[in-house]
């Protein structure tokens, strides 16, 4: 698990980056928060040595100053669209990032739904908003968007959206992932801005594309392969290039909605502070990359990653063959394949050995190690109490959990809790190994390993149940599956 990227020197360089581009602005600073403000998971896979949480512990020092309002899409909720890394809905992620915000003491102003017409979902959405107390906000679609410059900066195109009631200098405005319309709401509220007389300016933190790495560099193709079903481009910046002669990698909807936010500078400011859609970002990633080989390799990881998951969401019609076809293109273009991850041979070759369904895990170390379906535990389950012993060097044909323990549960499971299948998930087994540990020394030596699991990779060669795949999650352990269940039915619970 080698690092990559200084987080250190991340968190200095990018905080004094922001605080220039707050003193900018004399009044009202709307800071748009490309990818996640925490739980950064793609930027930690990509950048090994990222932190999850770093960007919010940036504004942290800022809290009394900053506002955060909330953008999700109307159609996302209607198309109950998922967090991949967390694995629960976009509005359900709106509730669940007020929580987190709330917890370390900032002020969530408001939610804005974008692209509201009316749909059945969303307005049951903003009922539930209403009765936990949480202002919201509608924006419209806006014929012509976004080439139609006069009509959108105009009383029939952002006039239209109803204003954001914000109070404080700065006001950050995120979102439960890519695509909800986080710049047409900054816009739009400096057009309003403007009309009740306020001075109000526009930056963009997002960690990806890198503007400064090469266009074809695989942690910038890592993000096409993330946004694949947003059909994102990354594209080098002509502005740039026409403004300054330099190169910098953007991406199109930046690109395409340039003119657009450049004609609002414009008419607010007399002139536009950006000559570029690099020139608004205030990105200092591409700084702190002190290993990029370890950086490229896992990029390419990523990638074979996201065409598996692709694979499995098209098995379960929540993504279009579309996607996989563009993520195969990428593949080519790096040459990327299976053997990045030695966890798909040999979960497959345990498989055909067993006929059954199985798992492998890459430890820390490169070693691979397996799991098969038993009378008792499912291949999550054994892969799970496999890696342990390994990490912890006790012997595979030691045993962890007695029989005694293990028997019980599994009747419990069928006799009393009126499962089907009578074996133990990855959560149980744990429970059991818990158990275990106070009278075995051996599972209490497994048990203690658990920490080490975090950002290794797995392969099944069936989907995992949605609790084992949320246990892995919990353990920071990357799951990947062939898109095939073990058991044909309509219902997978």
């Amino acid at each position: 698990m080698r690092k990559g990227f200084d987080n250190q020197k991340y968190l200095s360089l990018q905080s004094d980056c922001i605080r220039k581009r707050i003193n900018q602005f004399g009044g009202k600073l709307y800071l748009e928060l490309g990818g996640k403000l925490f739980d950064d998971y793609h930027a930690s896979r990509v950048l090994p040595g990222f932190e999850p949480d770093s960007k919010i512990r940036m504004f942290e020092q800022l809290k009394d100053e900053t506002e955060i309002v909330i953008v999700i899409n109307a159609g996302d909720i209607e198309k109950s669209k998922k967090r991949g890394d967390l694995g629960i809905t976009y509005d359900d992620d709106v509730l669940r990032l007020t929580d987190a915000f709330n917890r370390l003491g900032f002020l969530v102003g408001s939610v804005c739904i974008t692209c509201y017409t009316g749909q059945p979902a969303t307005d049951t959405f903003i009922r539930r908003l209403t009765a936990q107390g949480i202002k919201s906000y509608l924006h419209y679609p806006i014929d012509g968007y976004p080439s139609d410059i006069k009509k959108i900066v105009s009383d029939e195109g952002y006039g239209k959206n109803q204003f954001i009631e914000t109070s404080r200098p700065l006001v950050l405005v995120t979102a439960p992932g890519p695509g909800s319309g986080k710049m047409a709401v900054c816009l739009s509220q400096l057009y309003h801005e403007h009309k009740h007389g306020v001075q109000a300016g526009y930056a963009k933190f997002e960690t990806f594309p890198i503007w400064n790495l090469p266009l074809r560099h695989p942690v910038n193709i890592a993000y096409e392969a993330a946004t694949a079903d947003l059909d994102d481009k990354n594209m080098l910046d002509p502005y740039h290039l026409e403004a300054y002669g330099e190169k910098a990698v953007n991406y199109n909807r930046d690109v395409d909605i340039f003119p657009v936010l450049k004609a609002m500078m414009e008419k607010i400011l007399g002139r536009s502070p950006y000559q570029s859609p690099t020139d608004m970002g205030v990105n200092m990633v591409g700084f702190c990359i002190y290993d990029d080989e370890v950086v490229r390799e896992a990029s390419c990881r990523e990638i074979l990653r996201r065409y598996y998951h692709t694979q499995v969401a098209i098995r379960q019609g929540e993504a279009a063959e579309s996607q996989k076809n563009k993520l195969e293109l990428l593949m080519q273009q790096l040459n990327v394949d299976d053997s990045l991850c030695p966890a798909i041979t040999a979960s497959r070759e345990k498989a055909s050995a067993t006929e059954a369904p199985a798992g492998a895990m890459v430890l820390p170390d490169g070693r691979v190690v397996t799991g098969k379906t038993s009378s008792l535990l499912g291949p999550s389950a054994a892969l799970l109490l496999n890696a342990l012993k390994a990490l912890a060097g006790i012997p595979k044909e030691k045993e962890l959990i007695s029989h005694q323990i293990l028997e019980p549960i599994c009747r419990l499971k069928l006799e009393h809790l009126r499962n089907r299948n009578p074996r133990l998930h990855s959560d149980e087994v744990l429970i059991a190994l818990s158990i275990s540990s106070v009278t075995c020394p051996i599972a209490a030596a497994a048990l203690a390993q658990l920490q080490n699991l975090k950002d290794c990779d797995a392969h099944f060669t069936v989907i995992p149940s949605s609790v084992d795949e949320k246990t892995y999650k919990k353990l920071g352990i990357n799951v990947t599956c062939d898109p095939k269940y073990q058991v044909y039915k309509l219902y997978h619970g």
